[in-house]
């Protein structure tokens, strides 16, 4: 009897042995299986592209971080190739040198796009633009490429031999969002001939106004603009005034000027109208209580906005006492599921509302409200 029931002992304790077994090969299977099955996370990429001055044959970023190594390709505001740089390990690098490609038609001067590109066939070799577009694409964040834009300004020492100079920008320190400003240079003809240029006013690289200036040899002039802020985003802005060959930079602080907000003037069982002030470019989407966005604006400027339409869903199914929340938010109005909620101090530009407590939309609403109200 002793001997059977160690036997059997014996046997449980084998069969407990293996389910532990089991367990561990399985967990050990589950943990691996990203490796085992090809899946890996997305390769990750940072960069940092400050403006800067140069001579139109090389730039510097700042920094630049890639998961899996790449490269960063710089192009002009025409979206040309301009330059690549050698291929960069994976990890961390600072103060990169990327010199202009021999090819590029246009300097690296002016509003340039630094992107982080991946080295998918391992080939230490870009062939991005080559490939069509098949071959080491772009660093994805939100679906969107990892990029930064600086603009960046000739050297005097390298301006065009013939180009005026720009001695001085005056530009003030900070404006609000619905305002005139004015911005003036003082512009210098180093040449020994008269000759006429164009000089230009830009922000954050994007030209917004020029003017032609007559200059007599040696002469020195002034040159003023004056642009209106309104629809144009709040936050640190750079300046800039050019020549043909020479340029100077300023910043201003731009503020919002009122609180943003929305609020929900009407509304129907098929849309809703709203007042809107949002910093930023954005849309409007409305959200149903379970957290689905059931219509969207169209995209609108940063500023303030009357009468913003969001269409509800044609498969959307509203009730009149159902809470709903229409906030502002950034991104693509037809994917609103990815787009990111605009903040202000911390806090989303959202308000919440019921179809049944706000006034009717419908033509034939406001036209009975009207005539029963005169």
């Amino acid at each position: 009897m002793s001997s059977g029931l160690t036997f059997g002992t014996i046997k449980r304790v084998g069969a407990i042995l293996l389910a532990i077994a089991i367990v561990l090969a399985a967990g050990l299977v589950i943990f691996q299986a990203p490796a085992i099955f090809g899946v890996e996370e997305d390769p990750q990429a940072s960069i940092t592209f400050e403006d800067q001055r140069g001579d139109g044959e090389s730039v510097t970023v700042d920094e630049v971080s890639l998961s899996e190594g790449g490269f960063v390709v710089v192009t002009g505001s025409d979206g040309e190739t301009l330059a690549v740089s050698d291929y960069l390990e994976a990890g961390s690098h600072e103060n990169v040198t990327i010199e202009r490609n021999e090819d590029a038609q246009a300097e690296l001067v002016g509003q340039l796009t630094a992107t982080v590109h991946r080295d998918t066939n391992d080939d230490e070799n870009f062939g991005y633009d080559d490939s069509d577009g098949e071959a080491d694409p772009p660093y994805l964040e939100d679906g969107y490429p990892v990029s930064d834009t600086a603009t960046v300004t000739g050297d005097t020492t390298d301006a065009l031999d013939d180009s005026f100079t720009v001695e001085s920008l005056s530009a003030p320190e900070s404006a609000t969002t619905n305002e005139t400003i004015e911005i003036t240079a003082e512009i210098a003809n180093p040449t020994d001939l008269g000759s006429q240029q164009s000089v230009e006013l830009r922000l954050d690289g994007d030209v917004l106004k020029q003017q032609t200036l007559e200059l007599g040899a040696g002469e020195t002039g002034e040159v003023s603009f004056e642009i209106e802020t309104a629809g144009l985003a709040p936050g640190n802005r750079t300046i800039g005034v050019y020549t043909d060959g020479h340029g100077a930079l300023d910043e201003i602080e731009l503020t919002f000027h009122t609180t943003p907000g929305i609020e929900i003037v009407n509304g129907s069982d098929d849309s809703v109208t709203a007042a809107v002030a949002t910093p930023e470019e954005g849309f409007v989407a409305v959200q149903d209580a379970n957290g689905t966005v059931v219509g969207t604006s169209e995209v609108l400027s940063p500023g303030e906005h009357d009468n913003v339409t969001v269409e509800f869903d044609e498969n959307a199914t509203v009730e009149d006492d159902e809470e709903l929340t229409a906030f502002v938010a950034t991104g693509d109005p037809s994917d609103p599921e990815n787009a990111t909620p605009v903040e202000d101090e911390g806090e989303r530009i959202e308000t919440t509302f019921t179809l049944a407590d706000v006034p009717d939309g419908s033509d034939d609403g406001n036209e009975s409200d009207a005539g029963g109200s005169e």
